[in-house]
């Protein structure tokens, strides 16, 4: 957890506000921002930023223009400017980064998109909202239910109510497009709201619903990452993988994103590499490269018809073949310049105290017992 009020109390449920990951200090939030300037003051005559970051559900944000000058600070709960009515969300982010932030995102400054703030929100905003909040779980199962029943090729993955709780956004994902024309209505029949369908990629459903990785942690698109970059299979090729669909792909069904972390390090360290469908030509016969290390820097290639005999080489010799082909000068084996293997020599165990045997407390109980036999043999007898 991200603050002391949410640690696990005795019954191992989260005490303090119980929001589970909605609290005001920000601090266990999805895609949190740290202001490393917030001990800093402006300098003389400087006004400060008055434009803020807003955090609304499943880590999605926007920029809002605060028009009334309010003083905000981060774990602020506001209300804010929407299409129609108004929405609740909490600051996520004040001051100078927020600039930055936008320059990242490019958004200009005097863009539409940069709604105002209307007010800090007051308790009845917060009670309506939270309000709101508590029915979404329900209408997503009677959404799916319908959609269903509709026989429509969509999954509806979250709802998100707006804060006056006047408007309702499905965000469904679907690899064909929907005709929910006839859903809508339904919708908005059963629940009596407005209704807003947006569809979402797959990635993004998986950041919106977060989980657990196969290395054990959060999802990267949940917590840190923010956007997505296209991952092709040839980023598993170059770092030597398996081309396997079930372990390259994530919880979305789409290539792991970090797949792409240590690919430019890969690529810089097979610039040396000579490429592995250049074949080696000697006397004895031409060699085809059957497998690369590229920590180690060595390279094992066969020839043809002799398959299963490989030679290693490391790049600097392989690279000195090539260039002698280019030359056409003659070489006459991979043997003149095969690389002999040291093979690391691991430490040998040896059974010190007998800790490996599954008897050892059997023989410890016997002669335990041997020694009582003896004793009561040593034992004099009495005369009669």
């Amino acid at each position: 957890m991200g603050c002391s009020s949410c640690a696990t109390g005795k019954d191992g449920q989260p005490k303090g506000c119980k929001n589970n990951g909605t609290c005001g200090t920000d601090g266990c939030n999805k895609l949190s921002v740290f202001d490393w300037l917030s001990n800093m003051e402006l300098p003389q005559g400087m006004e400060p930023f008055n434009i803020v970051e807003v955090r609304f559900k499943n880590g999605r944000k926007q920029f809002f223009r605060n028009t009334e000058n309010l003083s905000l600070s981060i774990g602020d709960v506001v209300a804010t400017e929407a299409a129609p009515g108004h929405d609740v969300g909490v600051i996520s982010l004040v001051g100078e980064l927020v600039r930055v932030q936008m320059k990242k995102k490019k958004v200009r400054q005097d863009s539409a998109e940069v709604l105002k703030i209307y007010r800090k929100a007051t308790q009845r905003d917060i009670d309506i909202w939270q309000e709101a909040r508590d029915r979404e779980d329900k209408m997503k199962v009677r959404a799916r239910e319908i959609a269903i029943r509709l026989n429509l090729q969509m999954k509806i993955s979250d709802i998100e109510f707006q804060g006056d709780a006047s408007k309702a956004t499905f965000y469904y994902t679907a690899e064909e497009r929907v005709d929910f024309r006839q859903l809508i209505k339904e919708f908005a029949r059963e629940f009596n709201t407005r209704i807003e369908m947006r569809q979402i990629g797959f990635r993004q459903e998986a950041a919106r619903l977060g989980g657990i990785g196969s290395c054990g942690r959060e999802l990267c698109c949940s917590t840190w990452l923010t956007d997505f970059r296209s991952v092709n299979t040839s980023a598993a090729r170059y770092q030597q993988l398996s081309l396997n669909p079930q372990k390259l792909a994530g919880q979305c069904g789409k290539l792991k994103c970090c797949l792409n972390y240590e690919l430019d390090t890969y690529l810089d360290a097979l610039k040396d590499f000579p490429k592995t469908e250049v074949k080696l030509y000697t006397k004895k016969g031409t060699a085809v490269c059957q497998k690369t290390d590229i920590f180690k820097g060595l390279l094992w290639y066969a020839y043809e018809g002799d398959w299963s005999n490989w030679h290693t080489l490391t790049v600097e010799q392989a690279n000195k073949i090539i260039k002698a082909n280019s030359k056409k000068e003659p070489v006459n084996s991979l043997e003149e310049f095969a690389v002999e293997l040291q093979q690391e020599s691991k430490p040998d165990y040896h059974n010190v105290v007998g800790q490996d045997s599954l008897t050892r407390f059997d023989n410890k109980g016997s002669g335990k017992k041997k020694k009582k036999n003896k004793r009561k043999k040593k034992k004099p007898q009495k005369n009669g």
